[in-house]
């Protein structure tokens, strides 16, 4: 989510300097997004969507609160991450005031929000998926953070020109990293648009066969 649409960039930036840090808060993320995604993929499926309501009776099936999404969302992301900030200070206090105001701003992270977003507006048809979409999410983000935490590390004691360092050689990076990632997108889609215009193209030849096989019927 990063690096391909730049989701939750605050706390990628902000708790990325030690890489201990960043395993915790990647962790959280990982386990809120694992709850997260598949828990609003249920109140989509059956509360939000338009006609979800039907199961109630035929009087709800054209109840349409999709209005909601965003309020219900998110009061399901801020409960969890209320979880996850409880069992962290219980179980490791170091970690949790390492983490600081970062941990209960994960309620707000548009990383978190971006990953129920994208499962409703993707369609995922069922809980399955949305369990492992949402923890491939988290682990996305885990690995991203986990990637820019380790190379922060190492530029510490690199000569790193002053008006770069800090957040301007780390945004520098991440854009290097995206552009990086970004040719994964060309090898699952088989090369984007030009596979777009193969599968048209072809379309139009077989279309462009049936009309001449139609015409040569018709004069027979």
């Amino acid at each position: 989510m990063v690096f391909a649409t730049f989701l939750g960039m605050c706390s990628y930036l902000a708790v990325s300097k030690k890489v201990t840090t960043a395993v915790g808060l990647g962790a959280a993320v990982i386990f809120v997004l694992a709850i997260t995604v598949p828990l609003n993929w249920l109140l989509d499926k059956y509360l939000l969507q338009p006609g979800a309501l039907s199961w109630l009776g035929e009087e709800y099936a054209t109840y349409d609160l999709s209005f909601l999404s965003f309020i219900m969302f998110i009061a399901t992301i801020a409960t969890m991450v209320q979880l996850v900030e409880i069992v962290v200070e219980k179980f490791s206090p170091s970690l949790y005031n390492s983490l600081g105001i970062f941990l209960p701003l994960i309620a707000v992270n548009c990383a978190i929000l971006g990953g129920s977003l994208f499962m409703q507006s993707r369609e995922i048809p069922t809980f399955g998926e949305a369990t492992v979409y949402g923890i491939g999410s988290g682990i996305g983000w885990f690995l991203a953070i986990l990637a820019i935490a380790a190379i922060r590390e190492k530029i510490r004691y690199s000569n790193v020109p002053a008006p770069l360092r800090g957040l301007g050689i780390t945004f520098i990076i991440t854009g290097l990293m995206a552009i990086g990632f970004m040719s994964f997108g060309g090898m699952l889609t088989g090369g984007g648009d030009a596979g777009d215009e193969n599968v048209i193209s072809q379309t139009a030849i077989e279309k462009i066969k049936k009309e001449v096989e139609q015409i040569d019927n018709s004069k027979n």
